[in-house]
């Protein structure tokens, strides 16, 4: 890692450059060690800039891009494509040069251990119990990624000076290091409070990020000791696995958050809760302090929006929604496509709409849709059907021929400027890791378990749709785990989760490298309607929008950059990268 990260006068430079949002993050003293650690609101005011660290809509710092192109986002991913080829979805990316994400997460792990070794000659413990709380859980946040993108890494938990032979050793193997993150998580639970300002840590939000490192990790050693099919577990994985089951109850039973429904909004409550602002922005007239299942959210102000295109880069044809995307979508009776009796195939332009989950009628738009962005001539304003009088009606004659609506405000704001929340952790995927580890761990699932966890989850805007159980499985010919990662993939979609279940699961060497698909061309209403279409079809009459795509078991992480082999020739490349 670079020397220059373990300045310690960088962690002034940085405090003076944070960016502005919800928490009251600017400082308000040169910090420095002869007047920063002398009392305990100094400690805070220090830990505020841990939460301009987090997932966010879109950062120049990548491992932060919720939306926008970067290593968790599904931009490269199997489920949508974009007007150019994404190299990491196709699996051509090479070595880079450097990794703003490697020296990033490193000099972020400098601060919160700068903060720790400062706590521990600080006299009154009980007064900064919380900052050092914080600490814990920005570090083990922080190598939480580390861990995701490069596998094994240094773990460092003292601030280093230069010299420090400690940053001139070789990667500590990554079950050290969750080992860590575990390890942090549970110690920050005791320090944190049960409710706190809306946007920072509470042991909610720690119990919950407790249950994604956990499932990620002992899924990853499952799968990748046994195999993609593997029906067993290691002695690593169940203890994991336990971990994470463990960890989503606490957050389960606490009872301080539920999943975002409204009457008013009815089956659009889902698309909804990701667009609330603190500005009139949906019919029922709802804010953000509506949102009872955003455990842990990257904070915007109305005032300063969030940075990036959010609106004109997701609506529409904007995203290039994929084939295997809108066919994942249940029927109405809880059978997929290819078992239900209900499903009307693709002949008329909306027929594959009809009699399905209504996720998928509420994120993906049909042909003939009344729709509003954020123009001056096409935004909502009375939030009543005087509205539609400014409408757009959807022609989906471009691109994929499927549409997305997640992510769209409608309301009259400025490109960039809208200031929706970012949902790090929500309630929604604590319940999903719930359900996938009492599947993996017992390699079965208790009904009683499903209808605390997955079933409301299937249910919320589906309140007519049969809930999964056992014996639905068994009716119907279905496997449990894949149900559960059909609610897990269609419910967390385009926030960052696809590719790195892909990669977990070890299922990535298959899905990945399949064509990337628009709608059934051939003999449809698409045939007369659409008659530019100029992308090549498949067999079965697809539109294909990117093929050739490759697997490389690799691309399970990403390659080291130059600089630091350099640097360090100790830490080794990434096997298959050498």
């Amino acid at each position: 890692m670079k020397k220059k990260q373990y300045i310690k006068i960088a962690c002034l430079s940085l405090l003076s450059m944070l960016t502005t949002s919800c928490l009251d993050l600017e400082p308000k003293a040169e910090l420095n060690d002869a007047i920063v650690w002398n009392k305990a609101s100094s400690f805070q005011l220090f830990t505020n800039q841990f939460y301009t660290w987090t997932r966010d809509f879109h950062s120049s710092t990548t491992y932060m891009c919720g939306t926008s192109d970067g290593p968790h986002s599904d931009w490269r991913s199997d489920l949508i494509a974009g007007a150019s080829v994404n190299t990491y979805s196709k699996g051509t990316n090479s070595i880079p040069e450097s990794d703003g994400n490697y020296t990033t997460l490193y000099t972020r792990i400098y601060y919160t251990n700068l903060l720790l070794s400062k706590a521990e000659s600080f006299a009154d413990k009980a007064s900064i119990a919380v900052p050092v709380a914080e600490a814990k859980f920005f570090r083990a946040y922080c190598y939480f990624e580390l861990v995701q993108l490069f596998g094994n890494v240094i773990k460092v938990t003292k601030p280093l000076d230069l010299n420090s032979p400690e940053l001139h050793v070789a990667r500590d193997d990554r079950s050290v290091v969750i080992d860590q993150i575990v390890q942090d998580l549970q110690e920050s639970i005791n320090g944190l409070p049960e409710k706190a300002e809306a946007g920072r840590v509470t042991k909610d939000a720690a119990w919950a990020m407790l249950s994604r490192v956990a499932l990620y990790e002992g899924t990853w050693q499952k799968f990748h000791t046994n195999g993609s099919t593997a029906t067993t577990n290691t002695e690593r994985s169940k203890a994991l696995l336990t971990i994470a089951k463990d960890a989503a109850s606490k957050v389960i039973s606490g009872k301080r958050f539920s999943l975002f429904y409204n009457e008013k909004l009815g089956v659009e409550s889902y698309r909804y809760m990701f667009i609330l602002e603190d500005a009139a922005c949906n019919p029922a007239r709802l804010t953000k302090t509506d949102n009872t299942e955003y455990i842990l959210s990257r904070r915007h102000r109305l005032e300063d929006g969030i940075g990036t295109n959010i609106t004109k880069g997701y609506l529409a044809n904007a995203t290039f929604v994929t084939r295997k995307w809108a066919n994942l979508y249940l029927c109405s009776d809880g059978l997929p496509i290819d078992k239900s009796p209900l499903f009307k195939k693709y002949v008329g332009v909306t027929d594959e709409f009809q009699n399905r989950d209504n996720r998928m009628t509420t994120t993906l738009m049909q042909h003939g849709d009344k729709y509003w962005n954020n123009t001056t001539n096409n935004s909502r304003s009375t939030w009543d059907s005087q509205d539609l009088t400014r409408a757009l009606t959807l022609s989906v004659t471009s691109n994929s021929g499927y549409q997305n609506h997640k992510w769209a405000v409608e309301r009259l704001v400025a490109d960039t400027q809208e200031s929706m929340d970012y949902p790090v952790i929500r309630y929604a995927e604590v319940l999903l890791n719930y359900a996938e580890a009492c599947y993996e761990l017992d390699g079965s699932i208790e009904d009683t378990d499903l209808d605390l966890s997955l079933n409301l989850v299937r249910t919320r805007i589906n309140p007519d749709m049969p809930k999964l159980s056992n014996t639905f499985v068994s009716n119907n010919q279905l496997s449990m785990r894949e149900e559960i990662r059909r609610e897990r993939t269609l419910e967390l979609v385009l926030e960052g989760f696809r590719i790195d279940d892909l990669k977990r699961w070890a299922t990535a060497p298959k899905e990945m490298v399949e064509n990337q698909l628009g709608v059934k061309y051939t003999g449809t209403w698409f045939e007369s309607h659409w008659t530019n279409q100029s992308r090549a079809l498949n067999s079965d009459g697809c539109i294909i929008l990117y093929d050739g795509r490759v697997w490389a078991d690799k691309l399970y992480l990403y390659p080291l950059p130059s600089d630091q082999l350099q640097l360090n020739p100790k830490l080794e490349q990434n096997p298959g990268w050498k």
